[in-house]
């Protein structure tokens, strides 16, 4: 059972991330105690099916004896080893090889890093290396996509283009540019793929040549929008998007941190719309959830200017648990789970997902149903026609998520009523109609929440 003495020490001590400091104080953590499967319960014994794996992480689910062991082997043959001074380890080895062989085009070469978001500043640092190396210093502006999210750092965060990480520190610097989100559910040109398409390259064009066609670096983006609520851009977005890129000489970086390891289906979601971009960017389902691990993937021929750039002086970037043995040990046998059925299993078990959430459309909360493989959304409004979102005195965000978590459900509640999935890829079919059912008992209890009931009347 969870003592108060816990809540206390949380409240006291433990900074929580992308929090409210003051509501989190007020309210009181909610403790996980264990997990299996897609299933999670907490220090009061409550059972909960897991909808969101984590943080879009625990890909595998919970619970597998043979990732545990394969960590618990590493720390007891080798928990530590630099890949400083040409040292290494041979669970790193193995899988920057395994990884490489699997990765599209010419992604040949797999720096590792902590997780994702210093994954992303380690292709800023490459790339300003590249250019630099180029004889082309110049080139030191970055664009994104509103909307999008590339990471917590103070770099990255400026790449992010969502306005809660960057009130109050000061970012995006003037260098980190943004063109809109293809959004297709509220896109101004209307959720046609042809026009989004070319509303979104005439944006990135302009863009370009506001800023000066010989100044940009490289343009972020990530197959799905996922923190900006799930966003699923049309079939051919990215790759109109990237071939753009390629025309200017801007290199392309595909941010797959939440898409990668068969979130949306296939290994990497890039390949998908048939593109090989100059980075690539992983983490989360890299290892699972089970330890912290990023990667970044790097092209062959990016790699090559940056190496002959240096020549016999040292390229000065690196970490000190980059490559870390336990981490690249699990890395593998999540991999060998991922090819010995799991991404199988996540195809089915996803196509499930988006079909009992399309079955959820005649709700009169339910604006739209989105989504790819067991990535997906639905957005919640008051008024169908119109788009209304949720209104902001219905606190969505909060009263979302403490519904679903009191009917057993864990998923994400953002702030404009839209509701995020992302489940383990082992889920069964019972899982999968479990989250659809206890979503709907959400939904039912949202519309009855007088904020929303004044909303849907007025």
């Amino acid at each position: 059972m969870l003592s108060n003495s816990l809540i206390e020490l949380d409240r006291a001590h433990l900074v929580h991330p992308v929090a409210s400091y003051r509501s989190h104080e007020q309210q009181g953590v909610r403790v996980l105690a264990s997990g299996k499967g897609a299933t999670v319960t907490d220090a009061q014994g409550h059972q909960l099916i897991d909808g969101f794996a984590g943080l879009w992480c625990v890909n595998a689910g919970y619970g597998h004896e043979s990732i545990v062991e394969a960590a618990a082997r590493q720390m007891r043959e080798l928990p530590y080893a630099t890949a400083y001074f040409g040292l290494g380890s041979e669970p790193a080895i193995r899988l920057a090889a395994e990884l490489a062989e699997r990765a599209p085009g010419d992604l040949d070469h797999v720096y590792f890093t902590l997780g994702g978001s210093d994954a992303v500043d380690s292709t800023i640092r490459f790339t300003r290396y590249y250019w630099i190396a180029k004889g082309e210093p110049q080139r030191d502006q970055f664009i994104s996509v509103e909307q999008g999210y590339h990471g917590s750092s103070t770099v990255g965060a400026g790449l992010t283009a969502l306005p809660n990480f960057h009130a109050g520190f000061g970012i995006p610097f003037d260098w980190q540019h943004k063109i809109p989100s293809p959004y297709p559910y509220r896109n101004p040109v209307g959720e046609d793929p042809q026009a989004i398409i070319d509303a979104s390259l005439a944006a990135l064009k302009a863009k370009i040549e506001a800023v000066g066609a010989d100044r940009v670096a490289a343009f972020y983006m990530e197959p799905i929008q996922g923190s900006g609520g799930v966003i699923v851009p049309p079939k051919g977005w990215m790759k109109a998007i990237r071939n753009l890129c390629k025309e200017y000489g801007i290199l392309f970086v595909a941010d797959e941190v939440i898409t990668g390891f068969g979130r949306t289906g296939p290994l990497f979601a890039c390949t998908e719309d048939d593109i090989v971009p100059d980075f690539m960017t992983t983490a989360k389902g890299l290892t699972s959830g089970y330890v912290p691990m990023g990667a970044v993937f790097m092209a062959d021929h990016v790699y090559q200017v940056i190496a002959d750039g240096a020549g016999a002086s040292a390229v000065g970037h690196g970490y000190t648990y980059s490559a870390h043995p336990v981490s690249a040990a699990v890395g593998l046998e999540v991999l060998r789970l991922y090819e010995g059925g799991l991404l199988e299993n996540g195809i089915k078990a996803g196509a499930r997902l988006m079909a009992g959430l399309e079955g959820l459309k005649s709700h009169p909360l339910v604006g739209d149903v989105r989504g790819r493989g067991m990535l997906a959304a639905i957005e919640l409004v008051t008024d169908k026609a119109a788009k209304t979102p949720l209104p902001a005195e219905a606190a969505p965000a909060r009263r979302v998520f403490d519904r679903a978590w009191e009917n057993g459900l864990v998923i994400r509640a953002f702030a404009n009523g839209v509701i995020g999935y992302a489940p383990p890829l082992c889920c069964t079919e019972a899982d999968i109609d479990a989250i659809i059912e206890r979503t709907k008992k959400t939904l039912d209890q949202t519309l009855e929440d007088p904020d929303v009931r004044r909303a849907v009347k007025g």
